[in-house]
């Protein structure tokens, strides 16, 4: 038990959060403690009847099934290999950033009457590592390799065959924020215009702390290093000792 929470707190903190989050929300309601009509959003009874953990709950939850599974590692995968690279000592600014993306999530939404918002959230995550990784080489299901800056179209491609005109519209949402999100925060060629406002305010920094790295401005890059990085590594190897799916590095999704 104590090596598995080990392994829990060498993952990073904000990664943590939104899997716990996941996994919090999800599990009551695939058990059958919870009804999901109590955590799907509504605006009316967000602001009428002043639910207001509805926009979090519709966030987390995860669905069921193979796709919960698939779309949990997504998130994990994404989120991890985001916090441990190019916000590597900068969690804090990572965790702000992710909840600027999610309201930014939520306003895109609204005209859709979309319920639930796990998807497109995977999306942002997902378009802002492609974007940040353009000449990786990723694939789906082994079936087409193509370049990691490609997979969010993809993506979106999939829910459309899968889930109709909607579910396309929706992970497209995702699609467009984690765009809006690479674009105004690490686009050197658009000059970063938003980088001022990605900051973590103080209070968020007090609360999550740093690494003690230091960070190439806009880049991410770490130069020096520290046990944060090498623990990355590590999970980084045993995920391809294991053979597991990568959406993002270019492993095979089911790959043994």
């Amino acid at each position: 038990m104590s090596s598995f929470m080990d392994e829990v707190r060498k993952i990073p903190p904000v990664t943590r959060f939104l899997c716990a989050s996941t996994l919090g929300v999800t599990l009551p309601v695939m058990l059958g403690l919870l009804s999901p009509l109590k955590i799907v959003f509504s605006k009316d009874l967000v602001t009428r009847g002043f639910e207001i953990w509805r926009p979090f709950t519709s966030m987390f939850y995860a669905g069921t099934g193979i796709n919960a599974i698939i779309e949990f590692a997504m998130l994990y995968r994404n989120s991890d290999s985001l916090e441990s690279s190019h916000y590597s000592g900068r969690s804090a600014d990572f965790a702000w950033q992710l909840l600027l993306n999610a309201f930014g999530l939520l306003a895109l939404n609204l005209p859709l009457h979309s319920w639930l918002h796990f998807q497109p959230f995977i999306l942002s995550l997902t378009t802002l590592h492609a974007r940040l990784s353009p000449n990786e080489l990723t694939s789906i299901f082994g079936l087409v390799t193509f370049s990691h800056k490609y997979l969010p179209y993809a993506l979106v491609g999939l829910y459309l065959v899968t889930g109709g005109p909607k579910a396309a519209a929706n992970a497209l949402t995702g699609v467009i924020s984690g765009y809006a999100w690479w674009y105004l925060v690490h686009s050197d060629e658009a000059g970063r215009p938003g980088a001022e406002f990605a900051r973590a305010p103080a209070w968020l920094q007090s609360l999550i702390g740093g690494r003690g790295e230091r960070v190439v401005p806009g880049v991410g890059q770490v130069l020096n290093a520290g046990g944060a990085r090498a623990a990355a590594a590590g999970r980084a190897t045993a995920r391809t000792a294991m053979g597991g799916y990568n959406w993002g590095t270019g492993h095979r999704l089911g790959e043994n």
